[in-house]
């Protein structure tokens, strides 16, 4: 296989999967890891993929990117799953907690679904759905519906939760680039979720590995303003020695 067909197929094993991991790849394609580092180091150069440790992420960079709740919900669905399982464990009865919009969030709500004496706060139609036969007391924000992510935003959004106060918010992010912060491709939707931290007194961004070395359009915070992180164990080890070197606290699932 020459090398020009070589990396057209991983990357079109890496559009479908979202990750590869260079023994894998090297098993494929039936060639050495060597080459397959190789492959991944130009690919990566000409800014077609992320590479990690061991393997290459999804590049998923620029403002243009906002992928519909649907796709979403199908990438990393274990990963997202064990990610809120941890969250999940973190909450206490008689805690307000703040749910944002997203795939990952809503598995956290659906981990919520049996816990007594809880307020949830979000700003998304369909969680508010989800925890509609909860005991939880359900607060759902005003605002502007996206179609795109069911999120409700804008000045009421804003407005209505400024008038809130709550233990948790779990942020759930599109990209987190240790460098620069952590991203949602939406404006109104960066927006919110600063509010949403503003009134949380713990915010714990919650993200499967896949999101680490991105950045999109709206910065909602520095890396400096995170404190907690909660993201499966195929994190690459340089993001990872980024994270605890800003003093992030991360939990691995």
């Amino acid at each position: 296989m020459l090398s020009e067909e070589r990396r057209r197929a991983i990357l079109n094993m890496i559009q479908h999967e979202g990750r590869v991991l260079v023994k894998e790849l090297a098993e494929k394609l039936k060639t050495s890891p060597i080459t397959i580092r190789k492959d991944l180091e130009e690919l990566h150069t000409e800014g077609l993929l992320h590479r990690t440790h061991g393997g290459a992420l999804l590049r998923r960079t620029g403002a243009w990117f906002d992928p519909a709740r649907g796709e979403k919900e199908k990438r990393h669905s274990k990963e997202k799953l064990r990610i809120a399982s941890a969250a999940a464990q973190m909450v206490q009865a008689g805690q307000s907690v703040v749910l944002d919009a997203g795939p990952t969030s809503t598995e956290i709500a659906r981990a919520l679904h049996t816990v007594r004496d809880l307020t949830i706060i979000t700003n998304a139609v369909n969680i508010a759905a989800e925890l509609a036969g909860s005991p939880a007391d359900v607060i759902l924000t005003g605002g502007t519906l996206r179609r795109n992510s069911f999120s409700l935003v804008g000045p009421l959004a804003e407005e209505s939760l400024r008038k809130l106060s709550a233990d948790l918010f779990f942020l759930a992010v599109d990209g987190f680039d240790p460098e620069f912060g952590v991203t949602t491709p939406d404006l109104l939707e960066a927006k919110v979720n600063r509010v949403m931290m503003e009134i949380a007194r713990e915010t714990i961004v919650v993200c499967d590995s896949s999101k680490f070395g991105e950045r999109t359009l709206s910065l909602i915070a520095p890396t400096s303003a995170i404190r907690r992180v909660i993201t499966d164990n195929q994190i690459g080890k340089t993001d990872l020695q980024a994270l605890r070197e800003a003093g992030i606290t991360v939990k691995l699932v």
